[in-house]
């Protein structure tokens, strides 16, 4: 029986890994939309208690939100240009960090950050926007996964 060379073994796990990191994070991107949109006048509510943007914008900012987490999940699930799919899903998580951040920095008590709506509510602490980072973390370790992958095909 001949013995696998290093390259093939070599590919096998970075073709596991990103499989693995691309069901991960769309996981995660599916698990907060569909959290959001199951009560949207919920997750306005929620948005409202970070006094961010102006009231009129509340709605549309929700909607516009669950519609990138949607299609950011689809993206990742769907196979196509996973690469662009990381690193949008890397922007967004680091959009999330900074706004929340920023939160923290203004000495806002959220009761619930939102993240997955009204379901599964975390109150906004020191530590929320890490979570975010580490998401982001994942995204680039996907990209970077994928960039391997197709190099060593």
């Amino acid at each position: 029986m001949a013995e696998r060379s290093p390259s093939r073994v070599q590919s096998a796990l970075i073709t596991v890994s990103c499989w693995i990191l691309r069901i991960l994070i769309a996981g995660v991107v599916l698990a907060s939309a569909l959290g959001k949109s199951l009560d949207l006048a919920g997750f306005v509510a929620v948005l409202t208690t970070y006094d961010a943007v102006p009231l009129e914008w509340l709605w549309p900012l929700a909607w516009s939100v669950i519609v990138v987490e949607w299609a950011l999940a689809m993206w990742l699930l769907s196979g196509w240009n996973i690469r662009i799919g990381a690193l949008a899903c890397a922007a967004l998580n680091l959009g999330y960090a900074v706004w929340m951040t920023a939160s923290l920095l203004r000495g806002l008590d959220i009761p619930n950050c939102g993240c997955f709506g009204r379901f599964f509510p975390q109150p906004l602490r020191w530590y929320s926007p890490l979570e975010d980072i580490v998401l982001v973390g994942m995204s680039y370790a996907l990209w970077r996964c994928i960039t391997n992958s197709s190099r060593t095909q």
